[in-house]
């Protein structure tokens, strides 16, 4: 690799870490004089935002923290891809700037590390590189949560769905994602995984909290 290969790919992962890191439920709970962090489930997401600050709320910090995925794997991919601004032979850049993306939302550096789970992150960073994979993940989710009622059960079926079908996309030539992209897409899914542990264990003795018509009012 030569230096300014390497140099870019050191300034995207900082400045996708970096926009990742933007701890948007944190943010908006403060401007209601609310620390998340001590409300509810203690997540900056968008789930904990409308139970506790309420559903307009939630819908904010979902898109925000959808948006921050999307604008630094989207802006890697046009700079390699369509401006053609840095060469990138292995097609890494879009893939590290989505992976460090969603690394900043779980491990914020704003918030001494201690962040979200990264799902709307992760669905937005990988929506410019497969976007029919966002799409079944994103499907897989309404479904599962509109017959259980849990939003971690919906999450975690996304978490599965969305690398498995960018595989599938990938295999049949529908998706543009290349493999480093795909493998950092695994990466992703397992990291979401792990992060939902307390979660399927509630799930698994009964003890976890549905989403109930009243979080939606």
């Amino acid at each position: 690799m030569s230096s300014s290969y390497l140099a870019a790919i050191t300034a995207v992962v900082i400045v996708s870490y970096l926009i990742g890191s933007i701890p948007f439920g944190f943010l908006i709970g403060k401007l209601r004089g609310i620390d998340i962090r001590r409300q509810g489930s203690g997540n900056i997401g968008a789930t904990n935002v409308t139970r506790v600050v309420g559903p307009l709320y939630g819908k904010l910090c979902f898109f925000l923290d959808f948006l921050k995925g999307v604008l630094p794997s989207g802006t890697a991919l046009f700079l390699t891809e369509q401006a053609h601004m840095v060469e990138d032979p292995y097609r890494l850049l879009p893939a590290l700037a989505t992976f460090a993306v969603v690394a900043g939302h779980i491990w914020p550096v704003y918030l001494k590390f201690k962040g979200g789970k990264g799902i709307s992150t992760a669905a937005g960073a990988i929506l410019p590189l497969s976007p029919w994979a966002v799409l079944i993940g994103f499907a897989s989710w309404v479904v599962v949560f509109k017959a259980s009622g849990y939003v971690s059960l919906a999450s975690i079926t996304a978490a599965v769905v969305l690398p498995a079908s960018a595989v599938l996309l990938r295999l049949f030539h529908l998706s543009g994602a290349s493999p480093a992209a795909i493998v950092l897409f695994l990466l992703l899914g397992v990291l979401a995984i792990l992060k939902h542990t307390s979660n399927i264990k509630r799930l698994l003795n009964g003890t976890e909290n549905r989403f109930s018509r009243g979080d939606e009012k």
